[in-house]
């Protein structure tokens, strides 16, 4: 099974991402921070998701799972310091990331690790989304097949 078939083809999400970031250009603006980039790939029976975000206080992230569609917010607070602005192309505020997952992923036992501004979503297959051996009966006689599914 490949990565891309973990999710859903058809991903609305990624769609407008690509639009935003055309109208907003790569940096986003304040009231519409750029998009999280990602990473994901498919590790054994385990689904890999990696999102950076540098400079982000773990408290400040929150994950929410509803069905299938996974939810990361985070913020990056704006500075507090009066200081003369040379320079700001790190987005601010709140921004947040939907990934619609396919049925074969069991969302009741993701875990979430954050480290070095990479947050890191480990989402196992789900058991009925595993290859495994079915057995043939014959009535001809009590031979038995047996078909990997």
């Amino acid at each position: 099974m490949e990565v891309d078939a973990m999710l859903l083809r058809s991903d609305p999400f990624r769609e407008l991402d690509r639009l935003t970031q055309q109208v907003f250009g790569v940096n986003g603006t304040m009231a519409r921070p750029s998009a999280m980039p990602i990473d994901a790939w498919r590790d054994a029976d385990t689904f890999v998701v990696e999102f950076d975000l540098p400079g982000v206080n773990p408290d400040s992230i929150d994950i929410d799972v509803e069905r299938n569609v996974v939810t990361v917010r985070a913020e990056r607070p704006a500075r507090a310091s009066d200081a003369e602005l040379i320079a700001a192309e790190r987005p601010r505020g709140v921004f947040s990331r939907q990934l619609v997952l396919g049925d074969n992923l069991d969302t009741a036992k993701i875990a979430a690790d954050y480290d070095a501004g990479v947050l890191k979503l480990r989402i196992p297959v789900a058991e009925q989304a595993k290859p495994r051996n079915v057995v043939i009966n014959s009535s001809k006689d009590a031979d038995r097949h047996v078909i990997n599914a």
